[in-house]
């Protein structure tokens, strides 16, 4: 029996890394002083990203849905498996909130919002407000995505180091 995850479900996982990764690189330019072209343009980068991990995202969620997880170590403490459930739980809660509050402020943008550079979802109009109030959300949804990612590390290393159990080689490995 099996003790890894999936090859299918692994490339997933790390493509995400590496999609959200670029994507929160591109994302920390909006903090700062920008000119209105390099503005544009990491708008139409952050969006078409995360079109991306969407795709990616929809695909791990129907993955998992139709192949489980594998099982846990038998010498796992029960606190820590409810916490990994949890966590994940709030990955995926967080990221659909991400998702969600991301297309309400790309539709309520003034300016044009090409998905890679070919299809403009803007409504070309916006109701200010609404476009404030979820953009709010949306730079806390960030925030908090940060925060798990960072759990979601900790806790990998916590178990390759500290543990030395076979957590993080059923995501590495080919075959476990």
């Amino acid at each position: 029996m099996s003790t890894g995850y999936r090859f299918s479900q692994k490339l997933i996982h790390w493509l995400m890394a590496v999609f959200i990764t670029l994507d929160l690189v591109v994302a920390q330019k909006f903090g700062g002083d920008m000119e209105l072209w390099d503005r544009l343009e990491s708008r139409i980068d952050h969006a078409s990203l995360n079109i991306i991990v969407m795709f990616l995202f929809l695909l791990r969620v129907h993955l998992r849905r139709k192949h489980g997880t594998p099982p846990a170590e038998a010498n796992r403490v029960a606190w820590q498996d409810r916490l990994s459930k949890l966590t994940h739980l709030a990955i995926y809660g967080v990221m659909a909130s991400l998702f969600a509050t991301g297309l309400i402020t790309g539709l309520n943008t003034t300016a044009p919002l090409p998905l890679f550079g070919i299809l403009d979802i803007s409504l070309g109009q916006t109701d200010a407000n609404l476009f404030v109030f979820v953009r709010q959300f949306h730079e806390l949804a960030t925030q908090i995505m940060i925060a798990l990612i960072a759990l979601h590390l900790a806790s990998a290393f916590y178990h390759q180091l500290f543990l030395r159990d076979r957590v993080m080689s059923r995501m590495l490995r080919r075959k476990s």
